[in-house]
């Protein structure tokens, strides 16, 4: 599921949220949200063993970030609110779940959270996923104790396949069950998904969806 030919979104707007690929230049809206965000984010998220980094670490990993999408190997997105002024959080589209499949990861700022911006910013990447870039399989993956992250692939009509014991690692060293959730694109019609509001952009700019 690598490589430039396939079809993806460089930007998606919605009423509420302008969700777009990273730039360099985001590096202080980034680092202010994380370090708002560290305990919040701490116990779910791997990468957060490595923060905080400095301004110039961050600009540098959305560089990473953005070398990635553009060569097709991950999309990664910022979710900011429809003025660009807030950075909401991060959502991406991960290549690991294999050809034909993505998996979807996200995270939300604490002074955004509550506000239902991940289930909508979800149901985006699922119209994204299936409809621009064609994929047959999206899957979801999240500690059971994570409640506010278990809410969302069971909102968006994911089938419960699976709780693997003991194959998730989080960032203070802790190990736990990790849940898996899978929507196939034969039940994306009767997903909430199918029915978000959006409009989609190419890398030229150009309306895809």
């Amino acid at each position: 599921m690598t490589g430039l030919p396939l079809n993806i979104a460089y930007r998606i707007e919605t009423e509420r949220l302008l969700i777009r690929c990273w730039s360099p230049k985001d590096a202080p809206v980034l680092r202010a949200a994380l370090d708002e965000s560290d305990q919040h984010l701490r116990p779910w998220i791997p990468w957060m063993k490595d923060e905080p980094k400095s301004l110039d670490e961050s600009a540098a990993w959305l560089r990473l970030k953005r070398a990635n999408f553009d060569l097709g190997k991950d999309f990664w997105y910022a979710i900011f609110d429809s003025e660009e002024q807030t950075l909401v959080g991060e959502i991406g589209l991960m290549t690991r779940a294999g050809p034909g499949a993505f998996e979807i990861g996200y995270w939300i700022n604490k002074s955004c959270d509550g506000k239902g911006y991940a289930s909508e910013a979800t149901a985006v990447m699922i119209r994204v996923a299936f409809e621009i870039a064609k994929v047959e399989r999206i899957e979801i993956y999240c500690a059971p104790e994570n409640e506010a992250s278990v809410a969302i692939p069971r909102k968006m009509g994911f089938l419960h396949e699976a709780t693997l014991a003991r194959r998730y690692n989080d960032s203070e060293g802790g190990v736990h069950d990790t849940m898996v959730w899978t929507l196939f694109s034969d039940s994306h019609a009767e997903s909430p998904a199918s029915r978000q509001d959006l409009r989609a952009f190419d890398c030229l700019d150009r309306q895809v969806l």
